[in-house]
C-alpha cells in the first residue's frame, strides 16, 4: 500500500515517465512510426492521468507544503513554480483538445496544435520533476 506521504516521489516519477513517453512520441512521428507514436502518446495521456489523481490526492489530504529553503534557491523556485503551475492549468485543455482530435482523425487540425502542445506538456512534466526535487529533497 502507498501511503500519503509517497505520493510527491510517485508523483515526480509519473511526471519523468510522461515526460520520456511525449518524447519518444515525438520522435516516431518524426520518423513517420505512427503506431508507435501513437501508442506512447496514449500512455503518456494515460500516466498523466495517472499523475494528476494521485496530484490531487496528495494535496487534498496533506494541503499546501511550504517552501522553507532559503537564499538564492527561492529565486529560482518561486518563479519556476509560477510558470510551471500556470502552464499546468492550461495545458490540459490542450491536451486533451490535441487527443480528441487524433481520435477524430482530423490529423491536419491535430498537427496544428500538438506543434503548440509539445513544449508546453514537456515543459510542464519536467518542470513537475524539478519542483519535487527542490521542495522534497
Amino acid at each position: 500500500m502507498i501511503a500519503v506521504s509517497d505520493l510527491p516521489a510517485v508523483n515526480a516519477a509519473l511526471n519523468a515517465t510522461a515526460a520520456i513517453l511525449i518524447g519518444a512520441g515525438v520522435y516516431f512521428i518524426k520518423r513517420k512510426n505512427i503506431p508507435a507514436h501513437k501508442a506512447c502518446m496514449v500512455a503518456a495521456l494515460a500516466v498523466s492521468t495517472l499523475f494528476l489523481t494521485s496530484y490531487l490526492t496528495y494535496h487534498y489530504n496533506v494541503g499546501n507544503v511550504r517552501f522553507t529553503k532559503q537564499g538564492w534557491i527561492r529565486n529560482v523556485y518561486f518563479p519556476l513554480l509560477a510558470s510551471h503551475t500556470i502552464l499546468a492549468a492550461l495545458i490540459l485543455p490542450m491536451i486533451l483538445r490535441t487527443a480528441f482530435l487524433a481520435f477524430r482523425g482530423r490529423f491536419r487540425n491535430h498537427v496544428r496544435i500538438a506543434k503548440w502542445t509539445f513544449p508546453a506538456w514537456m515543459y510542464v512534466s519536467v518542470t513537475g520533476v524539478v519542483v519535487y526535487l527542490m521542495l522534497y529533497r
